[in-house]
């Protein structure tokens, strides 16, 4: 099955190159609804929430969404000879719909649309072992610490989460953290088809509280950690809320695997209905950390510790900080599940590496430079401070801030590379519809407030030029906010730009000009 840029298809296609045809009733049998018209034993053709896509003897599922509300387009959706609508109750239905449409009441369509997306699909979830993680932070990381174990292990495995979704050698940039169900499910199947025997993913709250991972029993449900974020008007209104969407995964899992060390994590299995298997540093965790110590050698940082408990084994990462030994205690503890060669799991932990997430750029062995996703408060500060441990002889951090974007965002960011950081480049990142300079000037209210030094290169390859011309012995070099974007967003347009490409031209220029690593 193809998969569009960020959803559905336009036509369901199965292997064969086949339209899907099923009937109606097919998709509905694990919904209470009430038929309003016509019949459910009609055929359909395709299943969408999309109204640009629908097709004749399709199936549109009204979506309430922030912007948009699905029930806007029936008429629409009607000339294009959809076969049913499927409504939520509440909601504003147009008089006069054809009676040969089938119109469809529910009270959640967000949960008809992942319950119909799973029988659409065959139930694909049920072909794989699912692997779901959620938490503020680790996510990414350590879902492809697992899935690079797995796949090591002879076990394929596919994965979706904040940068991509990949199944086998396929890469397709991700929209959403957690994506829509219907492409949850087409992911699945797709898995399927290609032979994964595994699919671990991440499970934002967002994705949770939307019910785009409805209906879903995941093998395993893993809880990384909680901080106060993603509390606003369009994400959740309360720290509260936030912590219950989180709670929402292990209802619905069979073993909860969790961070024995944050504080949150009772209230997070309060209504648990899984098995519960926790990781950690603290003395009562199932797998503990034992025997931490960093090391900075030219050219690379990192750490190792002793696996003690349900796995044993010496454990050594190219990543640096106590997160990292989160993350690492947290795939293994999930790939213990798969009896997996410790060998091949040292191994592996070893050689992880994540795009765009504290990512280590081998440059120089006098210096370190790193690239890292931090792009709010919150993660530069945690970053900044897990790199002064490692006693650089400099600490360096580059950044800019979004455009159109909250202003306090850029006053904090400032003011935590002031303190923390020796010196500051500050630049642009993706100003969209602002001038660059203007945000450069909000962040250096923020720096203001501190004693620490900056410069200001609005061009971003030449504040990466500065950073690798000027950088001295022994200094640590993180350039933080794109991680693994590839692109600036400048006045609406988005034009293609990778640190690492940046990093590899700036280091050929110099080295003609005479500069040496």
């Amino acid at each position: 099955m193809l998969l569009s840029e960020c959803g559905e298809r336009a036509v369901a296609i199965n292997r064969f190159g086949m339209e899907v045809s099923m009937k109606l009733s097919e998709l509905l049998q694990k919904l209470d609804c009430a038929v309003i018209q016509n019949t459910t034993e009609r055929e359909i053709t395709g299943l969408t929430s999309d109204s640009r896509k629908v097709s004749e003897g399709y199936v549109f599922v009204c979506i309430v969404g922030a912007v948009s509300d699905g029930h806007k387009y029936i008429s629409q959706v009607i000339e294009k000879k959809a076969a049913a609508v499927i409504v939520q109750e509440g909601s504003g239905v147009p008089e006069n719909i054809p009676d040969d449409v089938t119109v469809v009441c529910v009270k959640n369509t967000r949960l008809a649309l992942a319950l119909m997306s799973a029988e659409y699909f065959k139930r694909p979830a049920e072909k794989l072992f699912t692997i779901g993680i959620t938490g503020t932070k680790g996510k990414t990381t350590t879902t492809y610490m697992v899935k690079n174990v797995l796949d090591a292990c002879g076990i394929k495995t596919g994965l979706i989460g904040t940068i991509e979704t990949i199944i086998g050698d396929e890469h397709t940039p991700a929209c959403n953290t957690t994506p829509e169900s219907y492409a949850i499910h087409e992911s699945f199947a797709k898995m399927a088809e290609a032979g994964c025997r595994a699919v671990v993913m991440e499970v934002s709250s967002q994705g949770l509280k939307l019910d785009r991972t409805a209906g879903i029993m995941f093998d395993i449900g893993v809880f990384t950690n909680l901080e106060p974020d993603h509390i606003g008007p369009d994400e959740h209104a309360s720290f509260e809320e936030y912590l219950e969407c989180k709670a929402k995964l292990f209802s619905q899992c069979r073993v909860g695997i969790v961070n024995a060390d944050d504080e949150h994590t009772p209230e997070i299995l309060k209504n648990a209905s899984c098995s519960v298997e926790s990781y950690g540093i603290s003395s009562d965790a199932d797998i503990r950390a034992e025997n931490i110590k960093l090391f900075h050698e030219p050219g690379k940082i990192g750490l190792s510790y002793d696996c003690t408990g349900l796995v044993n084994m010496p454990v050594t990462l190219k990543l640096p900080g106590k997160f990292s030994v989160y993350n690492s205690l947290c795939a293994i503890a999930v790939t213990r599940h798969f009896n997996v060669d410790l060998d091949i799991l040292e191994k592996m932990l070893y050689e992880v590496k994540v795009k765009g997430r504290i990512e280590i750029v081998n440059v120089s062995d006098r210096f370190t430079l790193m690239i890292d996703y931090a792009h709010n408060a919150m993660a530069l500060e945690s970053i900044l401070e897990t790199l002064k441990e490692y006693r650089p002889h400099r600490l360096v951090c580059l950044f800019g801030c979004g455009g159109n974007r909250s202003k306090e965002r850029r006053f904090e960011m400032g003011e935590v590379s002031g303190k923390l950081a020796d010196l500051t480049i500050i630049t642009s990142d993706n100003p969209r519809f602002e001038e660059p300079l203007d945000i450069i000037a909000d962040i250096q209210k923020g720096i203001a407030k501190t004693s620490g030094r900056h410069v200001d290169i609005a061009d971003r390859k030449e504040a990466i030029r500065y950073a690798i011309e000027n950088a001295e012995d022994g200094d640590i070099i993180v350039l933080a906010g794109k991680g693994h974007e590839d692109y600036q967003e400048i006045k609406g347009v988005k034009y293609p730009m990778d640190e690492r490409v940046l990093i590899k031209e700036v280091v050929a220029e110099l080295e003609a000009q005479g500069w040496r690593p």
